[in-house]
Order: C-alpha cells, then structure tokens, then sequence
C-alpha cells in the first residue's frame, strides 16, 4: 500500500479529530441553527459522495451485464441498509437532542451512547473510503487517484463539523476538555480501521467491487435518511439545514467531477 493510499485513508479521521479540537477554543455548546446548518451540510456530502463515488461507479463497473448492470448496484445498496439498520438495533446509542436510546437496554453513561451514535454513522464513511481505494488499487482504470482522493477530501470536511457536533456536547456534560476533545476523536477512530478492512476484504473478492461500492453508498444513505435529516429539521422551522445540504451536495459532485 502506498504512501498516498495511507494518507487517503486517514485524511477523513483527521478532519474528525480537528473538529474536535474545537472543544478548546469555543467556550458554549454549539448552537441550533449552527448545528442544522452542520448536519445539513454533512448530509448533503455524504448523499453526493454516495451518488458520484459509489453508486455509478458500481454500475459502470457491471456494464458489461448488459441490461442487468444495474442489479449488483440494486442488490449492494439493499444489503447497505440492511447491515445499518441491523447495527442500529445491536448497539445502543444515543442521538442529538434525543432523550431516549435507540437499541438494547443498557446501563451505558448518556455520554458514551453520544459518542457510540457518531460512530456508528462513521462505519459506513471508512468503508465507502476503502473500497473506493480498493476499486483504486484493483488497476481496472474505472476508478482513479484523483477520484478516491475527492472522497477522502469530501468525507474529511463534513467530518470536521462532526468532531465539534460530539465534542462540544461531551463538554457541555462535565468532561474536560481533554477528555471531550477524545472523545470526538475516537468516534471517528473507526473510519480508517474499516477502510482497511474493506480494502483488504475486496482485495480477496475482485469481482465484488460493485456489490461493495453500492453497499456503502446504502450504509451511507441509511444514516441521511434515519438520523442526519430528521436532526436538522427538528424545532422551529428553518431553512438553513437545506440550503447547507446544498451546499454540501454541490461541494462534493464539484470536487468528485473535478478531481476524477
């Protein structure tokens, strides 16, 4: 693996970890329009990332079936969604501005179920990271540096909001500001690991490029749809998280066109 791939894989941890730098130069919790606008901007990132990056190149991947180079995309994104939505009910965790645990019981801290909620929705990012590296490293051409490297940007600056989303809050709730600053950090821990299981496990599995890419692009759409979406329209009504999710939207398709 080379050096470039190494850093691919990290540049998204390390946008986590100076958003959660955040926690020693902002004195309050973040507030609710800041924290739409973040969300909806992070929403509109990963459904972009998830239409450019993943899904097309999974289909463009399976043009040689013909007519029925769309089912490897159809059958991954089930199986996507499927795999979040079977996490979401295994581990317990606990989203913004919710009072009440989503999956088992648990004696869990409310901090610790915050930080496991960040890194739920942070699986599915390492994975679309590895197996856009994987698609990079398989040398079919479809998939090239430039282009993995735009999900990596992509991914890393809608992580940089979220490592402030988690750290900020772990603050508010009595931590030190070492100890929230870690806390966000490690919530985006498990992006790098699992992109490097992901391009190991498609290593093995060539053919499987196109279920694995449509995979993450429904593991990602999963956490919009379930999680991001309804926590930037909760209370008052405002525009704000829309027109960020456009933002974001239109930053990722022009960073994944340009760069690819």
């Amino acid at each position: 693996m080379g050096t470039e791939v190494f850093w691919g894989l990290f540049t998204p941890f390390l946008g986590t970890s100076l958003g959660a730098c955040c926690v020693f130069f902002l004195k309050k919790e973040l507030n609710d329009q800041v924290q739409r606008g973040l969300t909806g901007f992070a929403s509109g990132v990963m459904v972009a990332a998830s239409i450019w990056s993943l899904l097309i190149p999974a289909m463009e991947q399976s043009e040689g079936a013909g007519t029925w180079a769309f089912l490897p995309a159809v059958l991954g994104f089930w199986a996507g969604i499927l795999f979040l939505l079977g996490l979401d009910h295994l581990i317990p965790h606990l989203h913004q501005k919710s009072q009440k645990a989503e999956g088992p019981s648990t004696k869990l801290r409310r901090s610790t179920m915050m930080v496991l909620a960040v890194t739920l929705h942070n699986i599915p990012e390492g994975m679309a990271v590895g197996v856009v590296y994987a698609g990079y490293l398989a040398g079919e051409g479809q998939i090239s540096m430039m282009a993995a490297l735009a999900l990596s940007l992509g991914i890393a600056i809608q992580n940089f909001p979220e490592g402030a989303i988690i750290s900020m809050p772990l603050r508010a709730e009595g931590f030190s500001k070492t100890r929230a600053f870690a806390g966000g950090m490690l919530s985006g821990a498990v992006e790098p690991l699992g992109a490097l299981l992901t391009i190991l496990a498609a290593g093995m599995v060539i053919p499987a490029l196109p279920y694995l890419l449509s995979f993450a692009a429904g593991a990602m759409l999963y956490v919009v749809v379930e999680e991001l979406i309804p926590e930037m329209s909760q209370g008052e009504h405002s525009n704000i998280g829309t027109l960020a999710f456009a933002l974001g939207f239109t930053l990722m398709m022009a960073l994944d066109v340009a760069l690819g």
